[in-house]
């Protein structure tokens, strides 16, 4: 255990992880603890967090609607990257943990605690990235992880002391036994656990929460409009909205569409493999469309700078680095890259799919007249092709000669 802890603020969703955690702290550490449960946008009410927690005792409870945060200053600038992590997982639950931890530690100083706690295992990166971050922002602070101290090491545990400390648990399988190991926000919403847990087996389709299943999506494509301007999208359908509410709705055409449906199995930063699941709805639209318009308006050395940066800019997300300075100095390079990224992308969504129409901006460094297929009128001289190809061809001459002698 963790000595001299005088208050405790936990990252309290009011699920079946952090319940018990709250009925455990309070047993273990016999002191009180903080409540902060954060609005990013997971879909569901959290004010009945509100009143588990005052139900349990708790005095000061915190909660916060940070959607508009989250998005602007931490999935917009990812995305800006088009950060992809071993080429699939679009960082739905990573790119919210340096944000929980933020408000974590502000809270504890708020409140004159000297200790936080979360719901992470001992076995998954978010306990990585929850400390990284607080210590990061507080070397100070004390951090209580009960799944590396308590005995309840399944989720069969867990629901039992529940059941013998009378708390309530919501979302247990239709099937009996514990449910799946969810977090939603705004980006996504993840599933593991359960018969996941082997990589054979397909996934539930009553599992899926967000999204229709592409078969059962509407059988006409829908068109949408995205403007981007510094590389963020500003309107949708050439409506001005918030950057959470711009998320917000391309959640909705995508889920509608059945789009953003992920199994992957992925490598944790502790060691092992994982398979999980996950919606990103949202997200995978606007990926695409950011990829679109870049396409129109960076540099060729530019965007593949940017491409050759985007694996290392991922991991230090998904390892819980997002606080370093390796981040930050990428971020500088990032976000001076999309000065010019303006313009709009229309795309059609189908059935899964995401199909890129048209698009169009002021900074294009597209020129039709020096890649047309008709006659350029002089604009490009293509007898200058030769000597290129030969320059370029030098090293390979002279390897191929050098082989043959």
């Amino acid at each position: 255990m963790i000595k001299d802890v005088n208050k405790i603020v936990l990252a309290y969703s009011g699920g079946l992880d952090t319940s018990v955690i709250l009925k455990w702290l309070q047993q273990e550490y016999k002191c009180e603890v903080v409540t902060f449960t954060a609005d990013l946008g997971q879909g569901e009410e959290i004010e009945p967090a509100r009143e588990k927690a005052k139900s349990a005792g708790v005095k000061e409870i915190f909660i916060e609607d940070l959607r508009e945060e989250f998005v602007r200053d931490f999935v917009f600038p990812m995305f800006r990257a088009n950060t992809v992590y071993e080429g699939e997982y679009l960082l739905g639950t990573s790119i919210a943990r340096p944000l929980i931890a933020k408000r974590l530690v502000e809270i504890a100083s708020q409140t004159d605690s000297n200790a936080i706690s979360h719901g992470a295992t001992g076995k998954g990166n978010d306990q990585v990235r929850f400390e990284l971050g607080a210590y990061a922002i507080n070397p100070d602070i004390k951090i209580i992880a009960p799944w590396r101290e308590w005995d309840l090491l399944s989720r069969e545990k867990l629901l039992k002391f529940a059941e013998e400390n009378s708390i309530p648990v919501e979302m247990k399988h239709k099937e009996g036994g514990s449910p799946y190991s969810m977090d939603a926000n705004l980006l996504h919403i993840s599933y593991e656990g359960r018969h996941l847990e082997d990589p054979k087996n397909a996934p539930e389709e009553s599992m899926w929460r967000w999204t229709t299943h592409p078969k059962n999506a509407p059988d006409e494509s829908e068109k949408i409009i995205i403007e981007f301007k510094g590389g963020d999208p500003i309107k949708l359908n050439e409506k001005s909205l918030k950057p959470h509410e711009i998320l917000a709705e391309l959640n909705k055409l995508g889920c509608r569409h059945g789009i953003g449906r992920l199994d992957l199995v992925e490598n944790r930063y502790v060691g092992m493999k994982s398979r999980g699941c996950y919606e990103t709805p949202g997200g995978a639209i606007l990926l695409k469309g950011h990829r679109a318009i870049e396409s129109l308006t960076l540099d060729r050395e530019l965007a593949h700078l940017k491409d050759e940066l985007m694996p290392k800019y991922a991991s230090l997300i998904y390892n819980g680095y997002w606080w370093s300075p390796e981040r930050e100095a990428l971020q500088t390079l990032i976000d001076f890259t999309q000065k010019n990224v303006n313009g709009w992308v229309s795309m059609n969504l189908y059935k899964g799919n995401i199909e890129i129409i048209g698009r169009d901006s002021d900074c294009s460094l597209f020129d039709s007249e020096i890649a047309t297929f008709e006659d350029d009128a002089g604009a490009y001289d293509q007898k200058d092709a030769a000597g290129f190809i030969k320059l370029n061809a030098l090293r390979l001459r002279i390897a191929n000669k050098k082989r043959n002698k």
